[in-house]
């Protein structure tokens, strides 16, 4: 290699060079055919193109993986007109995502982390009503959204469901549950910031029953 005649050995660092994984999207490509160069360990290289902790935060982003969103329901899958369905998602499954990515030998570090705050419901037709009145459902002090339904709830306001109003008439109504989850990170030197929300969603058909009534 041009200057180095020994490589360095027996000193502590690493070569460096520029690489891209997309070509394309370079305006200068000489950046990525330079010549490799000597850095000591613990060091970053004092380059405009060197990795930061914000660079790390992105990958750790992409490396980010959330639960599948599942939420409870009763009545589960069968509704009835003018009776709520209660939804709720329990704290157990619903937690912080914490991804961290470091580069060795640098003590450049970022950590991303995912945080649920909302779940946002759509019950797939106008003719409902939504709890609370935006469908969005807000997470609880202990990391719960929603209330469990329990025994004799059926007629009561749940903090976070739906009433349907008219019945489904053999065709089901798609009901889409959606989660935001709040992305932010922190780095290297108290470094930290905000990364895009993502949003992931789940449907499911829901039957509405209509139940008649006499009065005499």
């Amino acid at each position: 290699m041009p200057g180095y005649e020994n490589y360095n050995l027996g000193e502590d660092g690493y070569f460096w060079r520029g690489v891209a994984p997309d070509w394309s999207a370079l305006d200068d490509t000489s950046l990525c055919s330079r010549l490799m160069f000597w850095q000591d360990a613990g060091e970053v290289p004092d380059k405009p193109e060197a990795p930061t902790p914000e660079v790390l935060a992105a990958y750790a982003y992409d490396k980010v993986k959330v639960p599948e969103t599942e939420i409870e329901l009763k009545p589960a899958a069968r509704s009835t007109v003018n009776l709520p369905t209660w939804v709720w998602l329990d704290k157990a499954a619903f937690k912080e995502i914490s991804v961290r990515a470091e580069l060795p030998g640098t003590g450049l570090w970022a950590e991303t982390t995912a945080k649920p705050v909302a779940l946002h419901l759509d019950p797939g037709t106008e003719d409902a009503e939504t709890y609370p009145a935006s469908g969005h459902c807000w997470i609880n002090a202990d990391g719960s959204i929603g209330t469990p339904y329990t025994r004799g709830s059926a007629d009561g306001t749940p903090p976070c469901g739906i009433r349907y109003l008219r019945a489904s008439d053999g065709e089901p109504y798609r009901l889409t549950a959606s989660i935001t989850w709040q992305i932010s990170w922190e780095g290297t030197g108290g470094t930290r910031g905000d990364l895009p929300d993502g949003t992931f969603e789940t449907a499911q058909d829901m039957t509405v029953q209509e139940i008649q009534s006499v009065n005499r």
